[in-house]
């Protein structure tokens, strides 16, 4: 059985995203952190850092949103979310390392160090579709981190034409507005879905 630890509009979208594109069944434990229900006892058993998400696979819990899409990419081949060959694997890893260390902690230091970073993605990115060629987890990380950014700094319109493309793309799977669904239900008042 997998349980999913969230908080809704938090970087453990990525991983509920995951979860609704692998289509296994899957219990979802919200947690608020505006209460801050990560720090009680209970959930720090779970995940002593006191982060979400976090995601329980017969009671072994994993943490951290690179860890659990690769995961879940690994676990689930029919979902095609990781590619098969080690170099195109590889390439996943490389793109969610870059994502997590350097785009993740851009939004923070305010929009021109942000832009500077998502100028770096946007390059990479420029003339795919998709981050590896085919639809895969490094999708759904970048997606995730590139909505909050756009959701809360002034992005100028057209400044990121290859990752707003690629947002447009990623918010017509039903995974995504599955996702969305199911944490505004929660309480979480989602931003309005940036026209590209």
């Amino acid at each position: 059985m997998l349980t999913l630890y969230y908080s809704p509009g938090s970087s453990s979208m990525a991983a509920h995203i995951a979860l609704y594109e692998v289509g296994v069944p899957f219990e979802a434990k919200a947690i608020s952190l505006k209460n801050k229900e990560q720090k009680l006892p209970e959930y720090l058993a779970i995940n002593p850092a006191g982060k979400v998400p976090a995601l329980s696979i017969d009671g072994r819990v994993l943490t951290e949103v690179a860890g659990i899409l690769f995961y879940l990419g690994k676990a689930y081949p029919a979902a095609k979310l990781l590619p098969d060959d080690a170099e195109a694997q590889g390439q996943a890893v490389s793109w969610m390392s870059f994502i997590a260390s350097t785009l993740h902690p851009a939004r923070a230091k305010g929009l021109e160090a942000a832009l500077e970073a998502y100028r770096i993605a946007d390059r990479k990115l420029a003339g795919r579709d998709w981050v590896l060629g085919d639809y895969s987890v490094a999708d759904i990380h970048l997606f995730r981190l590139y909505w909050r950014l756009i959701g809360s700094l002034p992005v100028p319109q057209g400044e990121l034409p290859a990752l707003d493309a690629h947002y447009e793309r990623m918010m017509r799977r039903p995974a995504v507005l599955k996702t969305i669904e199911a944490e505004t239900a929660v309480g979480f008042d989602f931003p309005t879905a940036r026209m590209v």
